[in-house]
């Protein structure tokens, strides 16, 4: 994805120029990216910048009148109103667009603590001959970092790191074992056994090649000690808060569309946005084989918005490339997507023609409603050979032990960075994207909620009733909401989550047994009865057919099977007993080929 990458050391500077040529490279992935360096080698600072054309962050560095601060900036700033003309009226001047007021937001105390955002970046002081990393509140938009003799190196992505130095490109077990239970590496470690990323809120201060002062500029304690609201002031602040700052995510100079779907988190959104007409672009992602309850209410929730609605399909012309997919995703993002995945790489190639700014309601019921969106779940038995399972285990532990943690906490400092990283770097390659709901002041102001007995009142419902009642009486895709009569409104409900459930038995969670029956009658075509009425991705029959011959040749390639940490009969048994019908391992080979696709493109 777009963003910083540099080194700061005291090495040659034609050789620390060449490192950072290499590094840059590394990350400029698309014809619509720019990028540009900048060098300081008597401060041994060599930095560059990777970005979307016409983004806000294309014009990087930038520096105050005296030339003696500059930053370097990746992502996008939500600040207060009213802080560009507070910085012109003491005296700074700067272009009135784009991110030109940040290098004099920068020169205040309380940099970076006063941005609100998803960023990353390096402040360089001339004065003081040294330069700041640092990077955003949540940590949602990842640097990583590597310490050594010849100097400390920094990339947005972990791959320029390896373009600088190749004998990085080790695995870490640990790092392998959280992947593998979790779908996600744990607490700011990476698959590379000396490769990190810096940890949220962070502020590093560095100088002559090392990092000197290793600081943070905030804590989530600070927000979980805040006093609890009674219900009813708890609602109206919430309220308050997201309306009052809704209207910043739809800034800048770009035209800007919403991934609209069937759930709440987006309906909230148009509630409140309350947009002119044919303004704001709407698109949802659908399946092959028909129109999901996610398309359908969408579709409703457009047209009574007054919004232009189109639909994006994942089906043949996905999957007649579905191996270049596959490996374009676990390289952009090292595995932080499994396989699985990779559609969301089609989806924003084609999101980017409708709009180059993306707003979704991701982390809408995370943070609201302490929804979980992922587990540490152990691997099949027989799958990884035995000196290989502490790692997995231990993950396990690890993860535990992030549960006991504030649920707000979890799912905004943990959660967030880690399991969404992977789909949120995957789409930022393509387009910027946004979400009101990690704005500081909402997150913040969510940690207020009164003590519960554990089940958490979902106020979505109340604040789409309160923006647009009209919005209100369409039900959810789940049958949530709606104005039709309590019977059949709780009909349509059961309907629905049986649907539901069905189509996930159906698919990724089909019992073995059920697999061998299915198989059985696979000439009848069953699926049509269940799948794509909530889900777009069909990976259990399209591993056994269309991607059938993919999936053998690379999971049974010698190579492949020759991995330190598999074992060879488990894979095998796998593959076979996916392919011929009679099991279903989807959720297996989501990782084995992911794993196999890492060892290839990166260990």
């Amino acid at each position: 994805m777009p963003g910083i990458v540099g080194l700061i050391t005291r090495m040659p500077s034609t050789r620390a120029e060449a490192e950072l040529a290499r590094m840059l490279g590394a990350i400029h992935q698309e014809s619509f990216h720019k990028r540009g360096t900048w060098i300081d080698a008597g401060l041994g600072i060599y930095a560059g910048c990777v970005a979307r054309e016409t983004s806000s962050s294309d014009a990087i560095p930038l520096s105050n009148e005296r030339d003696d601060v500059l930053l370097f900036f990746s992502g996008e700033d939500f600040c207060e109103p009213g802080t560009k003309d507070r910085l012109k009226r003491k005296g700074h001047q700067f272009d009135g667009k784009g991110l030109s007021y940040l290098v004099h937001l920068a020169e205040e105390a309380d940099f970076p603590a006063n941005l609100n955002g998803s960023f990353h970046g390096l402040l360089v002081d001339r004065n003081r001959e040294d330069a700041t990393l640092f990077s955003d509140r949540f940590g949602m938009n990842r640097i990583y970092y590597h310490e050594s003799k010849d100097g400390f190196y920094f990339a947005a992505e972990a791959k320029a790191i390896l373009a600088a130095r190749p004998e990085l490109a080790s695995a870490d077990p640990r790092g392998l074992g959280e992947l593998i239970a979790c779908s996600c590496v744990l607490e700011n470690r990476t698959i590379f056994k000396e490769i990190f990323a810096l940890p949220p809120a962070s502020a590093w201060v560095l100088r002559n090649g090392s990092a000197v002062r290793k600081a943070s500029y905030f804590q989530p304690q600070e927000w979980e000690h805040q006093v609890p609201l009674d219900g009813e002031s708890y609602y109206k602040e919430v309220r308050d808060v997201f309306s009052r700052n809704l209207p910043r995510y739809f800034g800048g100079q770009e035209r800007v569309g919403i991934s609209l779907t069937g759930g709440l988190d987006t309906r909230v959104i148009m509630a409140w946005r309350k947009p002119q007409a044919k303004s704001l672009p709407c698109y949802t992602f659908s399946g092959p084989l028909r129109h999901s309850q996610d398309v359908k209410i969408a579709q409703r929730v457009a047209k009574v918005c007054q919004q232009s609605h189109d639909v994006i399909t994942v089906g043949n012309e996905f999957l007649a490339k579905f191996p270049e997919y596959a490996e374009r995703s676990v390289y952009l993002t090292e595995g932080g997507v499994d396989v699985s995945r990779c559609s969301d790489l089609f989806v924003s190639q084609k999101a980017r023609e409708i709009a180059p700014i993306k707003i979704v309601g991701t982390y809408g019921s995370e943070i609201l409603q302490h929804a979980v969106m992922f587990k540490a779940v152990p691997p099949m038995a027989g799958l990884f050979r035995q000196e290989f399972l502490p790692y997995v285990h231990q993950a396990q532990e690890t993860y535990s032990q992030l549960r006991r943690e504030h649920p707000v906490t979890f799912a905004a400092f943990r959660q967030s960075p880690w399991h969404h990283y992977g789909v949120l770097a995957l789409e930022q390659s393509q387009l910027t994207v946004r979400s009101p709901f990690l704005d500081n002041d909402f997150v913040r102001t969510v940690y207020r909620a009164p003590k519960s007995n554990g089940k958490v009142h979902d106020i979505r419902l109340r604040l789409i009733a309160d923006g647009d009642p009209v919005l209100m009486q369409i039900r959810s895709d789940r049958g949530v909401g709606g104005a039709s009569g309590s019977i059949s409104k709780g009909l349509s409900r059961f309907l629905l989550e049986f649907s539901f459930k069905a189509e996930y038995a159906y698919d990724y969670g089909m019992p073995q047994w059920l697999a061998r029956v299915d198989h059985l009658f696979s000439p009848f075509h069953f699926e049509r009865l269940f799948l794509g009425r909530h889900k777009l991705l069909h990976y259990r029959l399209w591993y056994r057919d269309s991607l059938s011959k993919y999936v053998r040749q690379t999971l049974l390639d010698p190579a492949a099977l020759s991995r330190p940490y598999i074992d060879r009969k488990g894979v095998e048994a796998v593959v076979q007993g996916h392919l011929k019908g009679e099991r279903n391992y989807t959720t297996e080979i989501h990782k084995l080929l992911t794993l196999e696709l890492l060892h290839r493109l990166f260990l």
